[in-house]
């Protein structure tokens, strides 16, 4: 290594006894960088006034500036500064970045950092030096002074102040020579270097784990970054790649390498001769477009400036608040009809079925349907298909907004969006949802299925009922075949059973315990999962109704705890989804004791079997729970607390879809007839004032006297 370091001194015109001092910066030109290098230079002409000579009375000490690349033409700027400050002509070299960084690196004495500007992150020149075993000098910014310690691997200064640069530099060196200290601090510098920003990296990953990756719900969530032993963030783990360290691979790595090394260097070499040719002309032809730019865009801001004043000069005619009024009502009546509806739109208005698609993010892209028949929900305003006619859930459930509500309803939370104000984007007769991860498993419905599933809906063949596709028995998370209670508490941690009834308890306002649950039983038959089904929507709506209910009562259970500590006991670690799985079974439990018949598809061939049978379910089911006058009674006691109460407590449910009740109906009838009374009564009161307005009497008549007859004019 040190006959290599020679070699490069040699080339470049210096001896084996030179001390050479590289000063580096950031890798970014800007504006005060030149004003930077000037500091730094002006620090060191004491020093290398006082170092000792060569034979031929020149100064040992050697000065490279490396900064820039090739074609910046930096070069003439640093040796102009040298010049100011007096120093030799020659005497301080520039060195390009893109050609000779780590020769001089490798070769240097001293790096002294002679950049003042804040850093996101550690400089990657520093990182280079510090790994060659050299003493750095740097400015006492706040991400240098976060791995540097003062004297220990490293020195620090205050940044613009030469004269504590300059002390700082006379402590490096000794009688000519890099100091003991320095050296020590070297040593230590390229330790540090070796573990440098270990922690950051480690917990930047675990964070990117945790906020990016949208996991699914069946997935345990990544731990804390907290939770990471220390003794991983304290450096690198090298000896992992100990295993691989064989003389085969080396041979065929440093192969590798020299491959890419020739290639790099080829492209590097056209890329500057290429770029040296037109750099001028670039930029003259750059400069001359942002001088039309300019002028353009001063012309259009004074022509802007005209019309707006001659706007306001001008007399406008202003119609009533009556015309302003009918006229955006007639505008709100029709605009819907004037924007021009695509193909897919167009065929899913003719359809019976529309299904759903609830996604987050482009990763679940691949796994959405195209045909008209699919329309996709997204759950997040990020992540949207562009060109898609998707239906934006946050927009129409600003619920979907929160970041919390949307992690721990996931998919349901598509229910939610599309069953508010229903009528404003659904407008088939059946309504379904499917589920991407579904996709994923490739248990999504073949073309032959699409078409039996409509062709059934189309006869009524099973009239109110619940079809769906993804089936429990066949559920990887299923291997042991388990009933629809035990593969709740399987996927819940154990405590699904408890979880339900807590949560029907607070629903139907039970003060004593509740044991029982509703009866699922083991019959022969399967349950739907995955979120893949299909419904009349009159019954979705009914489903909705009792769906926000049961949801508001599992937040009020469990919000407080889950929101302050991530932890939720419907999971072993902390999970932001926490009762999204059981969510996902719901609809069994609605479904069947509703008395709808419960059909599964196959998703290949299209045929159709019934499970759970109403005969099988007599006595089993709790009609009178599930039923839809109980449901719209307490659905309207909620909203008539909402209308009339407004309570200040935090409470979900108003916030999961549309608040109403027959009072909301009397109100809003009452007002209108109250206006309607007003403006009759103005209209009566503005006639009066017009019969009893003063009218100013006749003053005169003027009457025309008859012309004169011939007879007197001739006498």
């Amino acid at each position: 290594m040190a006959l290599q370091n020679d070699n490069i001194r040699v080339k470049m015109g210096y001896d084996p006894e030179d001390t050479v001092v590289a000063i580096v910066g950031s890798e970014f030109l800007y504006r005060g960088l030149w004003l930077e290098h000037a500091i730094v230079l002006q620090a060191l002409f004491p020093v290398v006034l006082n170092f000792p000579l060569d034979n031929s009375s020149n100064s040992k000490l050697k000065i490279i500036v490396l900064s820039g690349n090739s074609t910046s033409g930096y070069g003439v700027v640093i040796e102009a500064i040298a010049l100011k400050l007096k120093y030799p002509s020659g005497f301080v070299k520039h060195k390009a970045l893109d050609v000779d960084a780590d020769d001089i690196l490798g070769m240097a004495d001293l790096v002294i950092y002679g950049s003042f500007l804040e850093e996101q992150s550690f400089p990657n020149i520093l990182i280079k030096a510090m790994c060659y075993g050299k003493p750095i000098i740097a400015p006492d910014l706040s991400m240098i002074k976060k791995y540097v310690d003062d004297r220990v691997n490293g020195f620090l200064f205050p940044k613009e102040n030469s004269r504590a640069l300059t002390k700082v530099i006379k402590q490096v060196f000794l009688k000519g020579k890099v100091s003991p200290l320095a050296r020590n601090g070297a040593s230590l510098g390229r330790s540090t270097a070796r573990n440098l920003m270990v922690s950051e990296a480690v917990e930047g990953y675990a964070s990117l784990l945790v906020n990016v990756l949208k996991l699914p719900s069946e997935v345990a969530s990544p731990k804390d970054v907290a939770e990471i032993p220390p003794k991983l963030k304290e450096k690198w783990q090298w000896n992992l790649f100990e295993a691989l360290s064989n003389s085969t691979y080396v041979d065929i790595t440093s192969r590798s390498y020299t491959f890419l090394d020739k290639f790099e260097q080829q492209w590097n070499h056209t890329q500057r001769e290429r770029s040296s040719a037109i750099n001028a002309a670039n930029e003259l032809f750059l400069y001359s477009i942002w001088e039309d730019e300019k002028s353009i865009e001063m012309v259009n801001a004074r022509k802007r400036r005209e019309e707006e004043e001659l706007k306001d000069r001008t007399d406008q005619a202003h119609g009533t608040w009556e015309d302003v009024y009918r006229s955006a009502k007639r505008v709100d009546r029709f605009k819907h009809d004037l924007h021009e509806r695509d193909e897919g739109e167009l065929e899913r208005t003719g359809q019976p079925l529309c299904i759903y698609e609830p996604y987050s993010g482009e990763g679940t892209w691949p796994f959405l349907h195209g045909s008209s028949l699919y329309r996709g929900i997204g759950l997040s305003n990020k992540g949207r298909r562009p060109g898609a006619e998707d239906v934006d859930a946050p927009s129409r459930l600003p619920l979907l907004s929160n970041t919390y509500y949307r992690d721990i309803l996931g998919e349901f939370g598509a229910y939610f969006a599309i069953a508010n104000r229903i009528d404003r984007v659904h407008k088939n007769a059946w309504i379904g949802f499917h589920s991407w991860r579904a996709t994923a498993r490739k248990e999504t419905l073949s073309r032959m299925a699409e078409n039996a599933l409509v062709d059934s809906i189309q006869a009524r063949r099973h009239g109110d009922a619940l079809y769906f596709w993804v089936r429990l028995d066949s559920d990887p998370r299923n291997p042991l075949r388990l009933d629809f209670w035990s593969f709740c508490d399987a996927i819940n941690a154990g405590n699904c059973k408890f979880a339900f009834s807590e949560a029907l308890k607070r629903m139907y306002g039970i003060k004593h315990n509740l044991d029982s649950l509703p009866s699922m039983p083991i019959d022969g038959g399967t349950w739907s999962v995955m979120h893949s089904w299909a419904l009349p929507t009159r019954s979705f709506l009914e489903f909705v109704m009792f769906s926000r209910m049961f949801v508001d009562a599992l937040d009020a259970h469990m919000y407080d705890e889950h929101h302050s500590s991530g932890r939720c006991y419907l999971s072993l670690f902390k999970d932001k989804h926490c009762y999204s799985r059981l969510l996902e079974l719901l609809i069994n439990v609605w479904a069947y004791h509703s008395a709808r018949r419960l059909v599964y598809v196959n998703p290949e061939t299209g045929e159709m079997q019934e499970h759970h049978r109403f005969d099988s379910r007599k006595g089993k089911m709790w009609i009178r729970w599930f039923s839809y006058a109980t449901l719209k009674s307490m659905d309207e006691e909620l909203a008539e607390e909402v209308d009339t109460l407004h309570p200040t407590r935090r409470w979900l449910w108003p916030s999961t879809g549309e608040v109403f009740w027959h009072g909301v109906y009397e109100r809003e009838r009452t007002l209108r007839h109250r206006q309607k009374e007003t403006r009759k009564q103005r209209s009566k009161e503005k006639i009066d004032r017009i019969r009893r307005r003063t009218h100013q009497k006749v003053i005169g008549k003027y009457v025309r006297p008859p012309p004169e007859s011939n007879s007197s004019m001739v006498g």
